[in-house]
């Protein structure tokens, strides 16, 4: 068990309480602190012995914090949990099973309730769409509207569970991203790699959606962007890459009409700040990815070399756990 912490000291004392109510036991539970600048590292070392507590002394972004938590780590089953989430005591146990029936799933992705609205989704698994973005499977839409236990694109990184084998053949998290599609990235990883993620509803967990960032937020926005495009670049055939441009502008012609009817994400962006400042943030984010391929580019040579799927079953992703351009622009 991996939990993040950054300045936590609102959210993690009810987090680590539901860890340590879990049905499924023993749990080895890792807290890696990300330099937070406030009381939560006391806290875990008085109030959570058991919890061993890993101390980084900086913010090294959320891929690779939780890295310093799966290499220290020593189970077959790693649970990542953010430190603002909190578990039904059921949850690893369920999340777990399927795993002793299928060697094919590498990971499980459980129900993730919005902690200030339990009837409502943040995520029931992933969702993607063709120039790499990625958003919650159902999010802000009933839960009892995802009770059926099937098979997912991937699990959030909010609250995932992976079996060790799978990290071992695909690798960690990219810490280049510092945050925002590290789970989308390994979550095609894994699809290329031929692994399977299950979603479990009756395993639920509970979230404050964006606590650390905002929802909203220009930071959050600019690394959203910029991470979907090397998302794209090191996982997606070239016959995609092709065509990858006008899939984000056809994307960005819904979410300006968003952000015009503040409707969707773009348009409570809009509501909170301004729709113009949307523009300066799509330009550096698009400017700042480029920059990056040459590095992005060696990954995906790696990337390439454990690809066990056919193109065309790769395309058939989209077609089963796909997403439209409209609906990303007017889905908060």
């Amino acid at each position: 068990m991996v939990v993040l912490n950054w300045n936590g000291l609102p959210v993690i004392e009810s987090c680590l309480e539901s860890i340590l109510r879990q049905t499924y036991q023993p749990l080895e539970l890792i807290v890696v602190d990300n330099g937070s600048e406030d009381a939560s590292p006391d806290l875990v070392r008085n109030r959570f012995p058991r919890a061993r507590l890993i101390l980084n002394g900086k913010n090294l972004g959320y891929g690779a914090g939780n890295n310093v938590g799966i290499k220290a780590s020593g189970g077959q089953y790693i649970f990542i949990l953010n430190n603002d989430a909190r578990l039904d005591p059921g949850c690893i146990e369920r999340l777990i099973g399927p795993f002793k029936q299928d060697p094919g799933l590498g990971a499980g992705a459980p129900k993730i309730l919005l902690q200030h609205e339990k009837k409502l989704l943040d995520a029931a698994g992933i969702v993607v769409y063709p120039d790499g973005l990625s958003i919650g499977r159902g999010r802000m839409e009933p839960g009892e509207q995802y009770d059926e236990e099937t098979e997912v694109f991937c699990a959030s990184g909010c609250a995932a569970l992976f079996r060790r084998v799978m990290l071992d053949e695909i690798g960690l998290f990219d810490e280049d991203f510092f945050a925002y599609a590290e789970d989308t990235d390994l979550g095609w990883r894994a699809r290329l790699a031929g692994w399977k993620t299950h979603y479990v509803p009756e395993a639920v967990v509970y979230h404050h959606h964006s606590k650390q960032f905002g929802t909203y937020s220009a930071h959050k926005a600019f690394l959203v962007e910029r991470n979907r495009i090397w998302v794209a670049w090191k996982n997606f055939p070239l016959s995609l890459l092709c065509l990858w441009p006008f899939y984000t502008l056809w994307r960005y012609f819904f979410q300006g009409l968003g952000a015009l009817t503040h409707k969707g994400a773009s348009g409570k962006f809009a509501q909170e700040s301004s729709s113009l400042r949307l523009i300066p943030i799509v330009i550096k984010a698009n400017l700042s990815g480029l920059k990056g391929l040459r590095t992005v580019l060696k990954k995906r040579r790696e990337i390439q070399d454990i690809k066990k799927i056919s193109n065309q079953e790769f395309y058939h992703l989209f077609k089963k756990y796909g997403i439209k351009a409209k609906e990303i622009g007017f889905k908060e």
